[in-house]
């Protein structure tokens, strides 16, 4: 099994690592950045940024090709056999990868919350569907009902639209005076705000309803209606495709493994991105959701801090404080109401790998009862579909992670484990 030694390994090639891989770079450090996608950019960055956001993303993606940044792509890490080294594996074999210091940028995923239908084919994530699209998917023609909650969800529907789907709405969970709250908080972020504006116009004509939720998909073998409730109001929507995502988690299997300590948010990091474990860091969304430009300063924070130059990333902290208090403010608008939790019925389905109910799940006490007894969260998606959900409707958070933290082929993870 190949080994390689790098005084920085970055795990996650989205704003974040990009940004820590470039300043530790520029520190002089030689760096690796690994990530499981075929390129660069991460989900927000992946193809199909136009305006400044492809200019940015274009500005980050060449610094990234620097000559002391080995780009290693469609590898991921499944375990930590030893201290300060990481097992990779990729579609032509494995290696492991030794570091003085880690910068883990592993992002986000999309929340998913159970409901009667979910589980009907054309019923996708949000940003499951708009990626789809990006890579090829045609929507051109096809009814879809984008719904859920967070910022996202307008992104979702202005790319889908100007890919020709008929976007009938926009169903967002929030009550309409916490996004009045939010919209006048824009002011103090003109960007944010002028963004904001420029996806809404890009949307006449569609609705975009607040304090609006699905609380049913139908269909003999495909989705062919939502019904949605808002207020006292429930009714039915013809739709070819469901674009649904509750807001995002943070992908925290790989800090879990390392040990880096948790907090409410996501894993804790002191002020120069450093976790609870010396010399590996956090930035971006592993550390809290907080959007794109709070995660290039994180990372560029981590960056610095792990190529030695504590003082560069000083500087970095008024504009992160700045940034952080809009990410603040997003928690405090998105949140998921009470409501959602009643959705799923006792009959529904919430572990889709292992087709396991919410009645049967509610009869355990925690995630490890709940496994031992019925493969909760066991399939091949390791709880990342259902994890999420679960914490949601019983405040259940997982207890433990042990490799291999993403599938992984036997001799794999036989050669990790050898050390």
């Amino acid at each position: 099994m190949p080994e390689r030694d790098y005084d920085v390994v970055v795990v996650g090639a989205g704003p974040a690592g990009l940004a820590a891989a470039r300043r530790a770079a520029e520190c002089g450090a030689a760096v690796a950045l690994v990530d499981d996608n075929p390129r660069l950019g991460g989900q927000i960055w992946r193809a199909g940024a136009g305006g400044a956001a492809a200019r940015a993303a274009r500005r980050w993606l060449r610094a990234a090709g620097g000559s002391k940044i080995e780009w290693i792509a469609g590898a991921r890490v499944f375990a930590a056999p030893a201290r300060n080294r990481l097992a990779l594996e990729t579609s032509i074999g494995e290696c492991k990868l030794g570091y003085r210091r880690l910068v883990l940028a592993t992002g986000a995923r999309e929340r998913f919350l159970p409901f009667p239908g979910w589980t009907l084919p054309n019923v996708m994530g949000a940003g499951g569907l708009q990626a789809l699209v990006k890579s090829g998917f045609p929507v051109a023609g096809k009814k879809v009902l984008v719904a859920g909650s967070g910022p996202l969800l307008l992104a979702v529907a202005q790319y889908l639209s100007g890919h020709g789907a008929q976007v009938r709405l926009v169903a967002e969970q929030a009550d309409r005076a916490a996004l009045l709250r939010f919209g006048f908080g824009l002011a103090r972020h003109p960007a944010k705000l002028a963004q904001a504006m420029r996806l809404r116009a890009a949307l006449v004509g569609v609705p975009y309803l607040s304090a609006c939720w699905p609380v049913a998909a139908e269909g003999s073998e495909k989705l062919e209606n939502v019904t949605l409730r808002r207020g006292a109001r429930i009714w039915t929507e013809p739709c070819d495709y469901l674009a649904c995502g509750f807001g995002l988690v943070p992908n925290l299997e790989l800090p879990e493994l390392l040990g880096c300590r948790l907090g409410e948010n996501g894993v804790e990091v002191d002020p120069y991105q450093q976790t609870s474990v010396p010399d590996v860091y956090g930035a971006g969304e592993v550390t809290g959701i907080g959007g794109l430009e709070l995660s290039l300063i994180e990372g560029e924070i981590a960056g610095y801090a792990a190529g030695g130059r504590l003082r560069e990333a000083e500087k970095r902290f008024t504009a992160r404080e700045w940034h952080g208090r809009f990410a603040a403010a997003l928690q405090r608008t998105f949140a998921l109401r009470g409501e959602l939790k009643t959705l799923a019925r006792e009959d529904t389905v919430v572990c889709r790998c292992e087709d396991v109910s919410l009645g049967r799940v509610r009869q355990f006490s925690g995630w490890r009862e709940a496994k031992l007894q019925t493969r909760c969260g066991m399939g091949p998606c390791q709880g990342r579909v259902c994890g999420g959900a679960v914490e949601f409707l019983l405040g259940w958070k997982a207890e433990s992670t042990r490799p291999p933290v993403f599938p992984a082929r036997i001799g794999s993870l036989t050669q990790a484990l050898r050390g």
